[in-house]
C-alpha cells in the first residue's frame, strides 16, 4: 500500500525521537509532581495526557505538553488555598474550560506580540538553565527537584549554591556515569549510528541510559562505594503493580463548585498555562527545521481539553513545555507522532516496567539534558544575535539573564517589556526621517506616526534655516496622528515669515487622506 510509505518514513524519525522525549519527560513529570505537593502519579498522568490527548488535538507538529515547572508555585499555593487536592482538580477542569473559551475568542493572536529576540533569548536561557541545573545531578547531588527552572530553591539554596555544594559532596560513581553517558551519546550520534539505517533508529539518549544502568550494576558488584542508591535514581511508584491503576485515579470534588476561590484559581491557571503554552509554541516554531506555523487558537483549545481531561482523572495542569519540545526537535522529530508516542511510552512505563526504569541513574538523564542544553545555547547563536545589532541583542541577552536569576515566566515578562521598548524606540526613529542637501530638506513620514513622534518632527522643523525649501512626504504613512498634522499645519502658517518654502507631496495612492490628492 504506497500511501503508507510517508507514514513509515516519518516514523523512522518520530519513533526514536519519542524515546528521547520520554527519557527527558519521565524524571521531569515525577519531579514537578513532588515539588507541587501532589501525588507522584499525577505528574506521570499529566505527561500521558499532554502527549496523547493534547498531541492528538494540537495543530503543532513538534510541541510537547505535560506538567510545567513554571506552575509548581501556583499549584502549591492553590492546593493550600482550596484545602484539598480534589478541590484543586476541579479548578484544573474549569481552567481548561476557560482555555477553550480563549481559543474560540481567538486569544492566540497575543503570541504575535512576542518579539523574536525575546523568544530566542528564552530558548538560549533554557539551555543555560538546563546546564546549570543538571550539573549538580551530574555530580550526584540531587537536592533540588527535577525540572526546577527557578533561581531560588527550597532550603535557601539557589542555582549557583547548588553547584558549589555539588562539588563539595560529589559522588565518583555519578561523575563516571555522566561522563560515560555523554561520551556514549556523542560517539553514537557522530559515528556508530551512521554505520547502518537500523542503528539510526536507536536514539543516543537510550544508549546513554543503558550505559548508566550497566555501569551502576557493575559498581554494585565490584565497586560498592561508587554504587548509586535509589535516592539517586528514577523513582517511579511501583504500587501500581499490586493495586492497579484504578486506585491511583483521583476524581475532582465537584461539590466544591460553591467555593469562589475555585474560580480565582481556575482563571489564574488558565492565564498562566496559556501564556506558557503560547511562548513554548512560538519557540518551538522558531526551531522547527521545516518552518511550519502552529495555529495558536487551536492550541489553546487543545490545552483546554487536556486540562479538563487531566483534572478529571487526577493529573496536574498541562501546558506546552519548551524543554521537552526542544528535545523533540533536536532528536529529529518530524510530526506529532513523536509527541503521541512519548505519551504512550509513559503509560506503558508506569504499567509494565516501573522496576526496570527505577534502575536508571539520574546522572545518566542529566547527561542527556546537558547535551540538549548545549544545543540550545550554542555560542554561534550569541554571535548571530550580536550581528543583528544592539536592538536585537540587548532584549535577547536581558531575557537570558532575567530568566536565569528569576524563573521562566518572570524572566519572559522582563524580556517582553525590554523587547517592546526597543521595538517602540526603533519604530519611533524610523517613523520620521530628515534628509538635508544644503537648503533643500526632505522630511519623510513612514509607518505609523503617533504623537510620540511630535518632538522629533518639531525639532526638525525648528532647525530649518531661513531660505530653505522643504518637501514633506507622508504618502507612505499608514497612520498619522492628528497632533502631527496640526504641527505641520502650524509650521506652514509660520513658514512664510521665516522665508521658508513648504511643499506637501500628495499622490492619488497615498495611504493617508491628508497626503492624498483630493478630487474635485
Amino acid at each position: 500500500m504506497p500511501h503508507l510509505d510517508p507514514l513509515l518514513e516519518r516514523l523512522k524519525k518520530d519513533a526514536p525521537a519519542s524515546v528521547m522525549v520520554f527519557l527527558v519527560a519521565l524524571p521531569l513529570c515525577l519531579g514537578i509532581a513532588l515539588a507541587s505537593g501532589a501525588p507522584a502519579f499525577s505528574g506521570i498522568l499529566a505527561g500521558i495526557i499532554g502527549g496523547i490527548v493534547v498531541g492528538r488535538i494540537s495543530g503543532s507538529n513538534l510541541s510537547v505538553s505535560g506538567p510545567a515547572a513554571g506552575l509548581t508555585v501556583v499549584v502549591v499555593d492553590s492546593i493550600q488555598q482550596l484545602g484539598s487536592y480534589e478541590a484543586f482538580l476541579l479548578a484544573v477542569c474549569i481552567s481548561g474550560g476557560f482555555q477553550i473559551i480563549l481559543g474560540l475568542l481567538k486569544a492566540g493572536v497575543l503570541a504575535n506580540f512576542f518579539p523574536s529576540s525575546v523568544i530566542k533569548g528564552m530558548l538560549a536561557s533554557i539551555g543555560v538553565v538546563l546546564i546549570l541545573k543538571q550539573l549538580p545531578k551530574a555530580l550526584g547531588y540531587d537536592f533540588d527537584f527535577e525540572g526546577d527552572e527557578s533561581f531560588e530553591e527550597a532550603g535557601g539554596h539557589n542555582t549557583f549554591t547548588d553547584i558549589y555544594y555539588a562539588f563539595l559532596e560529589f559522588k565518583p560513581g555519578a561523575v563516571i556515569i555522566t561522563l560515560a553517558s555523554l561520551f556514549g551519546m556523542i560517539l553514537w550520534d557522530a559515528h556508530i549510528a551512521k554505520i547502518s539505517k537500523a542503528l539510526k533508529l536507536i536514539p543516543g539518549a537510550l544508549i546513554a541510559v543503558l550505559a548508566g544502568v550497566l555501569i551502576n550494576r557493575a559498581f554494585g558488584i565490584w565497586q560498592p562505594d561508587f554504587f548509586l542508591e535509589p535516592s539517586h535514581r528514577v523513582d517511579l511508584p511501583t504500587g501500581i503493580l499490586q493495586s492497579g491503576i484504578s486506585d491511583l485515579i483521583i476524581f475532582p470534588d465537584f461539590m466544591a463548585y460553591t467555593n469562589p476561590k475555585i474560580y480565582t484559581v481556575a482563571i489564574t491557571l488558565a492565564l498562566v498555562a496559556s501564556i506558557e503554552s503560547l511562548l513554548s509554541i512560538e519557540a518551538g516554531d522558531k526551531i522547527d527545521p521545516y518552518h511550519r506555523i502552529t495555529p495558536l487558537n487551536r492550541e489553546l483549545v487543545a490545552q483546554g481539553v487536556g486540562n479538563i481531561t487531566s483534572g478529571f482523572l487526577g493529573g496536574l495542569p498541562v501546558t506546552a513545555v519548551i524543554v521537552r519540545t526542544s528535545a523533540n526537535v533536536l532528536a529529529g522529530a518530524v510530526s506529532r507522532a513523536s509527541t503521541i508516542l512519548h505519551g504512550v511510552l509513559l503509560a506503558v512505563s508506569i504499567i509494565v516496567f516501573p522496576l526496570i526504569l527505577n534502575s536508571i541513574p539520574l546522572s545518566s538523564l542529566a547527561a542527556v539534558l546537558l547535551l540538549v542544553g548545549f544545543k540550545l545555547t550554542k555560542p554561534s547563536l550569541y554571535l548571530a544575535m550580536l550581528k543583528k545589532g544592539i536592538t536585537q541583542f540587548l532584549p535577547f541577552i536581558i531575557t537570558i539573564i532575567a530568566i536565569l536569576f528569576t524563573n521562566l515566566l518572570v524572566g519572559i515578562g522582563i524580556g517582553l517589556v525590554v523587547g517592546l521598548v526597543f521595538v517602540l524606540i526603533s519604530n519611533f526613529h524610523r517613523s520620521v526621517s530628515v534628509t538635508k542637501d544644503k537648503h533643500n530638506v526632505l522630511i519623510r513620514l513612514r509607518n505609523n506616526v503617533s504623537f510620540l513622534n511630535k518632538t522629533i518632527l518639531r525639532d526638525a522643523l525648528l532647525n530649518i534655516e531661513s531660505g530653505s525649501s522643504i518637501l514633506i512626504d507622508g504618502t507612505k504613512a499608514a497612520f498619522i496622528d492628528q497632533d502631527i498634522i496640526e504641527t505641520i499645519e502650524t509650521f506652514i502658517q509660520s513658514a512664510h515669515n521665516r522665508g521658508v518654502n513648504v511643499e506637501l507631496k500628495r499622490t492619488n495612492t497615498s495611504y493617508n487622506a491628508y497626503f492624498r490628492i483630493q478630487e474635485d
